[in-house]
């Protein structure tokens, strides 16, 4: 045992992923071919699969990040946006997909093109495709999708990213300053509902890049308005799916997903590394723990048998189902922790 659960299990990646990239559901923890793809999982799995060989340099690592890679630069089309669904016959359902799948793209190149462990070949497939996507960048209305390319266009030298992380900054920031005029929602909406911590994130990255106090402001007390929350019983416990946290009303228990402790996980690891704030490297352990069974039903989503990641708590118990964002979070979380979070600003 270590102090982040059992021995890492790689299999379920690997069953999750085929000759084309990661499948997005399963049902148990058989992949469900007949729900194909997603553009978002393969963003996800390409981190995940850099990180991986970043950590341990084995061939069958580096032959991920060239599979989840080719899926996306696929999914670009020639406007720069990414599509999305894509079917089990190899068709994307859609000509464009969502500002959010824009920003896990930007977010997934961008990390591949700063690591040091990989060959020339993919940093300039990367560096190319983020090319081809910057035109859309200011377009971008969506608060995550704005948060995310944020984050992604952090990994880039200065010169190439600073503008446009100040405009993205400054959309986000004013849409904090707008909500959170009354002193008991310190937030970027009137609801918290997914990928929430993705929002002060953002704002450490912005403040890491541009050193401005007001965002540094800005992600300190979102982040605070966050954990009050979701630590308010001593272990990790997220807004729930089935009705999110509604500005006026309570927060909704169920169902929690995954990936709220991956991103929670990581967005206090980038804290830490900003701030030197031990509690957030805390706060990092306590939000990975909930994998591990400090949660709401004190029982682990991880499966030994297979490798894989439940889908979620319910009301009921465990999400049975071990998916693709499941198993990518866990497995990102669990190397970003392991790691104090060090390549992930």
């Amino acid at each position: 045992m270590t102090q982040l659960g059992t021995e890492f299990n790689d299999a379920h990646i690997f069953r999750m992923t085929d000759d084309t990239g990661m499948f997005q559901h399963t049902r148990y923890s058989v992949p469900d071919l007949a729900k194909g793809y997603t553009t978002d999982d393969n963003a996800r799995a390409l981190i995940m699969a850099v990180m991986l060989y970043e950590k341990n340099r084995q061939a069958k690592y580096l032959a991920l990040v060239y599979r989840y890679l080719a899926f996306i630069l696929y999914a670009q089309n020639e406007a720069g946006h990414f599509r999305n669904f894509m079917n089990y016959e190899r068709k994307f359902t859609e000509t464009q997909g969502s500002e959010e799948c824009f920003g896990r793209c930007l977010w997934a190149l961008g990390y591949t093109m700063a690591s040091s462990a990989l060959p020339r070949g993919i940093k300039a497939a990367c560096n190319s495709a983020v090319s081809r996507a910057l035109p859309q960048v200011s377009s971008l209305k969506c608060l995550r999708g704005q948060a995310y390319t944020l984050i992604g266009l952090g990994f880039f030298n200065e010169a190439e990213s600073n503008s446009p992380i100040n405009k993205l900054a400054e959309f986000i920031a004013v849409n904090f300053e707008h909500c959170s005029r009354e002193k008991n929602w310190c937030w970027f909406e009137n609801s918290l509902t997914y990928d929430n911590a993705l929002l002060p994130w953002a704002m450490f990255v912005a403040f890491r890049k541009t050193k401005q106090d007001r965002f540094l402001y800005i992600a300190r007390e979102s982040m605070a308005f966050l954990d009050q929350d979701a630590f308010r019983d001593e272990f990790f416990r997220p807004v729930g799916c089935s009705g999110w946290w509604i500005r006026g009303t309570d927060p909704v228990l169920y169902d929690q997903q995954p990936v709220e402790a991956s991103m929670s996980t990581l967005a206090h690891l980038v804290a830490y590394q900003v701030t030197g704030d031990e509690e957030m490297l805390n706060l990092a352990r306590q939000s990975f723990a909930w994998y591990l069974g400090k949660n709401s039903c004190h029982e682990s989503l991880i499966d030994h048998e297979t490798g894989g990641c439940y889908d979620g708590i319910m009301i009921d118990g465990l999400n049975q189902n071990q998916g693709a964002e499941s198993i990518v979070g866990y497995c990102i979380a669990r190397l970003a922790l392991d790691n104090k979070g060090l390549s992930m600003i």
